[in-house]
């Protein structure tokens, strides 16, 4: 089996059962081979981790494409309200559960949690600037905000406080 084909098998397992001690047994079982089998075609734990979260992140990015509406955002707060709804919905919590656990491992001092979350955060704020809107004068800086909101969002929404969420969304003008 190639490394392409792992990937996504290794990817569903990862969006069901978290990383957290996620080892190469129990990833080798999921993907129907030997850990050895991983690291050879990975070269270690710590690259097949890094293949395997750039592998989700594409996967995220593809979701949030198809997911989008067509029709470009009316504002900043336009956009990040579509996100958010987008985001919200059950077939992203896999997603995001992984991504909490990624950024719990940054904040620990995890040099892969933080590179692979860099990476995630840098593709994310790429695709946010492609889908500001069409007169925003700073995309760039507009994507960060938007980003930066939905983020606070979503950490609200993992504490059971959506509605300061909205509230907080509700404030931000046009």
């Amino acid at each position: 089996m190639s490394r392409d084909a792992l990937l996504p098998l290794l990817a569903a397992h990862v969006l069901e059962h978290g990383l957290a001690g996620a080892s190469l047994r129990p990833l080798a079982k999921a993907a129907g081979t030997s850990d050895r089998m991983l690291i050879y075609h990975f070269g270690s734990k710590d690259a097949l981790v890094e293949a395997l979260l750039a592998h989700v992140a594409a996967m995220y990015a593809q979701a949030l494409d198809m997911a989008y509406p067509s029709e470009p955002a009316a504002s900043r707060k336009d956009c990040a309200q579509r996100l958010l709804a987008i985001a919200r919905a059950p077939m992203f919590a896999p997603f995001l559960r992984l991504w909490w656990e990624i950024v719990a491992g940054s904040a620990k001092g995890g040099k892969a949690f933080r590179a692979s979350a860099s990476a995630m955060m840098d593709s994310q704020l790429a695709w946010f600037e492609a889908h500001m809107p069409p007169d925003d004068p700073d995309p760039k800086g507009g994507a960060r905000l938007v980003a930066t909101l939905v983020e606070g969002a979503l950490m609200f929404d993992a504490l059971g406080l959506g509605d300061t969420a909205e509230a907080g969304l509700a404030a931000l003008e046009g």
